[in-house]
């Protein structure tokens, strides 16, 4: 095993983040949805991208797929998982003004990112930034955020 691995041939994982085609994946276009956040799927083989970032092919027998996946794309099947709503780098809608020490910081509707997807907390929660507040992140709970656009994956 290559030092530094946490998973060896055979174990099983689970991919915490969609993984698009950056362009490795042949016959896909880039961009394009490969795998499913919360998906499962068996360690094929272990490699090294640039000398220091640990590559897992990982099998995904319901879809038919070896993915190469990060380190940080994976925990293991035995580590706890929360869905979401949303992802890391999505666009969203505050469903509701923010308020802090009974002042109004985040108008309803106003548009952020997510930045973090806080998975230990229940619900979910997410560290974003709001444009009408750049340079400021916030904690926000799931129930107080709408999607943007609709789903399409």
């Amino acid at each position: 095993m290559i030092e530094g691995a946490h998973w060896g041939f055979g174990d099983a994982v689970r991919v915490v983040c969609n993984v698009r085609n950056d362009g490795t994946y042949p016959g896909v276009a880039t961009g394009e949805l490969l795998v499913r956040r919360g998906s499962i799927g068996h360690v094929v083989d272990i490699g090294t991208f640039l000398q220091d970032q640990i590559i897992y092919s990982v099998h995904f027998l319901e879809i038919g797929k070896v993915i190469g996946c990060r380190q940080e794309e994976l925990i293991g099947i035995d580590e706890p998982w929360v869905e979401s709503r949303f992802e890391v780098r999505e666009r969203v809608r505050a469903a509701k003004a923010l308020v802090m020490g009974g002042n109004e910081v985040v108008p309803s509707g106003a548009i952020g990112e997510i930045l973090r997807v806080i998975r230990d907390a229940s619900p979910p929660a997410y560290h974003l930034h709001f444009d009408c507040q750049p340079g400021r992140i916030f904690a926000v709970p799931e129930d107080a955020l709408d999607a943007l656009f609709p789903p399409h994956d």
